[in-house]
Parts: structure tokens; C-alpha cells; sequence
């Protein structure tokens, strides 16, 4: 059974436009969810500040509403990066000598190139990139890209920087010295 209700169209649309559910706001909640998460060094979400709030005060707040609070607040969560340990120095595998010695200056280009491989957090996992850089112009001059990390993508750096740019015999290629 349906009742009509005998409402003002103004006071109707007011009340749609101002929101149907009115906020308490909760001016004693909010300082202290903000006192936490700013004692938290803005890395407590939901969870630690509802567990600080019940230790600390004996107040149990829903997850929910430190949400609201939060967002009301404009307070945002420290996210951690994905740590990758890169370097494995536990091989028995040759190390090559150090011939560039931190002599990082090069008088001409296609002297020396420097190489490294960076690891990228993708939704389907890590890629790898390699990188080749000439020391003259700091400048990339091959690059390669893969899901795996093996000797091929290292090489086919190499070769795309010795491809485009045709060095001189006696260039120096150095990298971090791993395999």
C-alpha cells in the first residue's frame, strides 16, 4: 500500500540535492582518527586505527565509518612498494675485473657504455629492462625488454646500441659485474 506523501516539490528537490542521509559529523571521532593516522606517519588504514582506537580509548568504530571519516578528512594511506631483491652475489660464476674504476667521464662518444637492468612491477608480474648508456651523451642507446631474465636480454641491448650507433674497436662495456 502506497501512501502520497503531501511534500513541497522545493523542499523534495532540496532534499534530493543536499543528500538524502544526513552526516553526523562526529567532530571528537575525527580528531582522533586523524591524531592515529598522523601518529601512524599516514601508514595506518582502517584496521590499525580501529584496533588504536579500541586500545586506546575502549571505543569500538566500524572499519566503515574510519573510512568515511577518513575520506571526509582527505586522509590517504602511505602504499609500500613491492621490494625485489636484485642482485644475487652468491654464484660461483666469474666476476670480470672492474677496467672502468668509477671513471665515469668519457671524451668522445662510443667510448664507453655503461649497462644495468631495472626491474618493473607489472599487473602480470615483473618485466626486465636492460639499458645501454653511452658516458659521453648519458644518453640510451639500446635498450631490451622481457619477462625473464636471462643472457639474451642483456645481449640483445648490446646489440641494438652496436647496431644504431656502429662504435669504434676498443669500446669499453662495463656493467655491474654480474653474470
Amino acid at each position: 500500500m502506497c501512501k502520497i506523501l503531501k511534500v513541497n516539490r522545493a523542499s523534495y528537490y532540496h532534499w534530493i540535492q543536499t543528500g538524502c542521509v544526513v552526516k553526523k559529523v562526529d567532530t571528537q571521532l575525527n580528531e582522533l582518527v586523524k591524531s592515529i593516522f598522523v601518529f601512524g606517519r599516514n601508514n595506518y588504514g582502517t584496521r590499525r586505527i580501529a584496533d588504536k582506537l579500541k586500545e586506546l580509548y575502549g571505543l569500538i568504530v566500524s572499519r566503515k565509518r574510519i573510512s568515511a571519516v577518513m575520506k571526509d578528512l582527505n586522509l590517504k594511506v602511505n602504499v609500500k612498494r613491492r621490494y625485489k631483491n636484485t642482485t644475487d652475489s652468491n654464484h660461483n660464476l666469474p666476476i670480470a675485473p672492474n677496467i672502468l674504476n668509477r671513471d665515469f667521464y668519457a671524451s668522445s662518444p662510443d667510448e664507453k657504455y655503461v649497462g644495468d637492468i631495472t626491474y618493473i612491477p607489472t599487473g602480470e608480474g615483473w618485466l626486465y629492462l636492460a639499458t645501454v648508456i653511452d658516458l659521453y651523451s648519458r644518453k640510451v642507446v639500446g635498450w631490451s625488454m622481457d619477462a625473464t631474465m636471462k643472457v639474451s636480454l642483456v645481449n640483445d641491448a648490446l646489440n641494438m646500441a652496436i647496431r644504431h650507433r656502429n662504435p669504434k674497436k676498443g669500446l669499453l662495456w662495463h656493467t655491474d659485474r654480474g653474470s
